[in-house]
């Protein structure tokens, strides 16, 4: 019973924390529930968690979802995958972890003190940030911080920015949670603890929401950009 309630904590945690800012059910959700069910059983059990989440945020927000944003991410993500694959094999996982976390508390530092928010970045960046996105998801399942920062760095709005995050997230959660199950990762016990935790993370992604809806257009980029240092120093903490 008391693993039975501390998924659902955490599943709800999840949905909040993406219901909120449209990001991290999956980086945070992991390493906690890795802690007490085998890691075969975690991964697709969060893959399964992240999908439901951003199926129930890319509904709310459809109408501001333009596929133009984020196909080039997607196609720059195609070759990075393999290649993330590779170097996860070659090098160190906890140092690639070190690396990302540094990466990303530096570029929210330096983000929310000393750049400017007024210049967007040219769409071509698109394949770039969508080429890492692809490498950090081969390498580490986390594509999400790539992709983040590159919308972090544009001057869409609020919805623009939640939507195309969902996007990005539906496509390629679908075609994870594909190869899982073909390849036997989807068990009847992932399917029970998901079903189990299923009305907390829908409960989680709503009560995030709710509070999404009271962030003012401006305060957006910068609680995405405080949640990105605290994603940054979770990963240190997780490696240290």
């Amino acid at each position: 019973m008391q693993t039975y309630v501390l998924i659902c904590l955490i599943v709800f945690l999840a949905g909040f924390t993406q219901g909120l800012s449209g990001f991290g059910s999956i980086l945070l959700s992991l390493p906690l529930l890795a802690i007490f069910l085998d890691i075969k059983t975690v991964i697709p059990l969060v893959a399964l968690i992240g999908f439901s989440i951003t199926i129930i945020l890319f509904v709310q927000l459809w109408k501001h979802f333009d596929w133009k944003k984020i196909y080039p991410l997607f196609l720059g993500a195609l070759p990075g995958i393999p290649l993330g694959v590779f170097f996860l094999k070659k090098l160190d996982k906890d140092l690639i972890q070190w690396i990302l976390g540094i990466i990303l508390i530096s570029y929210s530092v330096y983000s929310l003190f000393f750049r400017s928010t007024t210049k967007q970045m040219k769409g071509g960046w698109a394949y770039l940030f969508g080429f890492f996105a692809g490498c950090l998801g081969g390498a580490l399942s986390a594509a999400g911080p790539a992709v983040i920062v590159y919308m972090s760095l544009q001057t869409w709005r609020k919805d623009t920015i939640k939507v195309t995050l969902q996007g990005f997230f539906l496509v390629s959660g679908a075609i994870v949670i594909f190869f899982q199950a073909l390849i036997g990762l989807t068990t009847t016990a992932v399917l029970h603890y998901f079903l189990v935790s299923l009305p907390l993370m829908v409960l989680g992604t709503y009560t995030g929401s709710i509070f999404y809806g009271k962030i003012r257009e401006e305060h957006y980029k910068k609680v995405i950009l405080v949640l990105l240092a605290f994603l940054g120093g979770f990963m240190i903490y997780r490696v240290a």
